[in-house]
Formats: C-alpha cells, structure tokens, sequence
C-alpha cells in the first residue's frame, strides 16, 4: 500500500487561470481581484491540509493577479491623455 494520491487544489488552479485571463484582458478587474481571493484562499488551505498540491499555481495566480491591477490601473489613468497630446478642438 502507497501513500495517498494527493490532489491539486482546485481554487489554486483557478487562481493561476484566472491571474492569466486577467493579464491578457488588463481592464478585467473583476478576475484580477478573484485572483487574488482565490491564490490567498489555496494558500490557506493548501496549509491547512499539507497533502494537496497547488502551492505554487496560487502564488502564480495572486503574482499575475497584482501585475494585472497595476497594468489595469496605468492604463485607465494614462490611457485617455496618452493619446490627446497635441489635439486641439479642430483636430490639428
């Protein structure tokens, strides 16, 4: 008899998936913050419960989550003047 299989965490890897999501869409705040909820939660729980495997997929996840708010963030402030520099009322 082996030792018991362990398993991966389900919220880590949704975690990782979402932190990915996030950074190719940078304006989906809402998965960037599930992201981040979700890694923290895995985390916990992956320490609550040492057998389950994960740990590594949710620091992934919380990492692509926080560069995803931070490049979300730059983007919504600086992408509206970016863009205007020179621009009169004519369009010249």
């Amino acid at each position: 008899m082996g030792a018991p299989a362990s398993k991966t965490n389900g919220m880590s890897i949704a975690s990782m998936v979402l932190g990915i999501v996030s950074i190719v869409c940078c304006t989906l705040f809402v998965a960037a913050v599930l992201a981040l909820v979700f890694g923290y939660v895995s985390i916990n729980q992956i320490k609550a419960d040492p057998t389950q495997k994960g740990r590594r997929m949710a620091i992934a996840g919380i990492a692509l989550g926080g560069v995803s708010i931070l490049l979300g963030t730059i983007v919504w402030v600086f992408g509206d003047t970016s863009f205007n520099f020179g621009d009169n009322q004519f369009g010249n």
